[in-house]
C-alpha cells in the first residue's frame, strides 16, 4: 500500500539518470517545466514554458528526411518521480550522489517540489535544488531547510543587463541568495561564462565584490562555459536562437576566469 497522499503533481519534461555535472557524485536529475527567465544562452529552451509543447524533429535516412512530433513536459506524481528515482539508490550510495531538481524553474511548482525533498529526506536520498532563485520569499524560506545543497545561478550583477539578457530583475535573485547564506544553507555558485556578455571584466569584478563577504559560507563556484548544445532544440520548437555566432570561451581564458574568483579563497571549478 502506497504511503503517499497525493495533494498536487508537477509538470515534468526530462529526467536524466547518471548525470555528473548536476552536483556531486552520480544523480538523477528532474527537470521541471517552466521558467520566469528567459536568458539568452538558455540550452534548455523546452523548459520554459509552463505547459506541454510539441516539437518536430527531424531524422534523415540516406535520401529521407522523416518527421515526427514530440511532447516536451508530462504531468508526474510525487510517488511516479519517488519511483524513478530510487531505482539508482545503489549508485547514489557508492559515489555521495543524490538527486537533483533542476529546469526549468523547479521553484515556479513549490509545493510539487516541497512534497518531493520531503520524500527524498524519508527515503534517505541526498537532494539538491539548481534553481535561478527568482522566488517570492515565501517560497525560498519554505524550500531553504528541506534541500541538502542549493546550485544557485548567478549571472549579471548590473540590473539592467541582466533585465536585457534574462527578463527580470536580479534584485529578487540577490536577496534571495543572501537569505539562503544567512539560513547557513549550503550554497555552491554557478556562473555561466557567456562570451561578451557576463564574462567581462565589469560583470566578473561586480560578482567578486557581491561574494566577497560571503565567502567563507559558500561552498565551491562553478564556471560553466558556454556551449552551443542547444541550438538544435530552439528549430524543433520553432524558436529563434538569440547567441548563433557566440563561441565557446577558450581553455586560456577560463583558467584566468579561475585564477581571478580564486582570489575569494572559495574552491572554484570550470564546469559543473
Amino acid at each position: 500500500m502506497s504511503s503517499f497522499i497525493i495533494v498536487n503533481k508537477g509538470l515534468i519534461f526530462d529526467i536524466r539518470r547518471f548525470s555528473v555535472h548536476d552536483g556531486p557524485g552520480i544523480r538523477t536529475t528532474v527537470f521541471f517545466k517552466g521558467c520566469p527567465l528567459t536568458c539568452w544562452w538558455c540550452h534548455n529552451p523546452e523548459g520554459r514554458i509552463p505547459e506541454p509543447e510539441t516539437s518536430v524533429r527531424n531524422t534523415r535516412m540516406e535520401e529521407r528526411l522523416f518527421q515526427r512530433n514530440e511532447i516536451a513536459g508530462r504531468t508526474m506524481t510525487p510517488e511516479e518521480v519517488l519511483n524513478k528515482l530510487c531505482k539508482d539508490r545503489v549508485f547514489y550510495e557508492e559515489s555521495g550522489g543524490g538527486v537533483t531538481f533542476s529546469g526549468g524553474e523547479p521553484l515556479m511548482q513549490a509545493e510539487f517540489l516541497e512534497e518531493l525533498l520531503k520524500e527524498c529526506r524519508k527515503k534517505e536520498l541526498r537532494t539538491a535544488v539548481d534553481t535561478c532563485g527568482f522566488a517570492g520569499e515565501k517560497v525560498i524560506r519554505k524550500i531553504a531547510p528541506l534541500a541538502d545543497l542549493f546550485l544557485f545561478d548567478l549571472k549579471l550583477l548590473d540590473d539592467a543587463e541582466h533585465i536585457k539578457y534574462t527578463g527580470v530583475s536580479n534584485r529578487v535573485i540577490l536577496e534571495n541568495f543572501r537569505i539562503l547564506i544567512d539560513a547557513r544553507r549550503p550554497v555552491s555558485v554557478r556562473f555561466p561564462v557567456i562570451p561578451g556578455i557576463t564574462d567581462t571584466v565589469k560583470n566578473s569584478e561586480s560578482l567578486i565584490r557581491f561574494l566577497a563577504p560571503y565567502s567563507e559560507k559558500i561552498g565551491s563556484l562553478h564556471l560553466l562555459p558556454y556551449h552551443g548544445a542547444g541550438k538544435g532544440k530552439y528549430a524543433r520548437f520553432g524558436k529563434k536562437y538569440p547567441l548563433e555566432d557566440i563561441k565557446s570561451p577558450d581553455k586560456a581564458h577560463l583558467e584566468r576566469m579561475k585564477e581571478k574568483f580564486g582570489e575569494l579563497g572559495v574552491p572554484v571549478r570550470i564546469g559543473g
